[in-house]
């Protein structure tokens, strides 16, 4: 009796779940999946990264935390989980463009407008940051 009772119960759970998800064992959306992301040239992203590290023109270490660099600042927020704080690489590269666009009152250098960093390095530094 008591296997017929639990029987019958997961039965109505799973049926339950069923009818109010709408589940028929296709999927509801007619979009089609996301094309994965073009892969990156390592070497550009290892130029990213010498241009972030490097103290001369990135010198993203100043004021922000990187993972593997040394002697970081903390003025900025950590650069980590770059892909879910900026699913949209352009965005990303708007704000290292001219962060004051978004916020006027940034500390963060504009090194695009203020051209501290040329297109090409500021292009290799978000293809680096991206994949913190």
């Amino acid at each position: 009796m008591k296997k017929t009772i639990r029987l019958v119960s997961t039965l109505v759970i799973i049926t339950s779940a069923t009818w109010l998800t709408g589940c028929t064992g296709t999927p509801t959306t007619k979009e089609e999946p996301k094309a994965m992301a073009p892969q990156v040239d390592p070497a550009i992203i290892a130029e990213g990264k010498a241009i972030t590290m490097g103290r001369t023109k990135g010198n993203c270490l100043a004021c922000h935390m990187i993972e593997d660099g040394e002697s970081p600042g903390n003025i900025g927020p950590p650069l980590l989980a770059m892909k879910a704080r900026y699913p949209d690489k352009a965005k990303l590269r708007a704000q290292i463009w001219d962060p004051t666009a978004v916020n006027p009152e940034s500390a963060m250098v504009p090194f695009g407008l203020m051209q501290v960093l040329t297109e090409d390095e500021i292009d290799k530094i978000v293809e680096y940051i991206w994949t913190l």
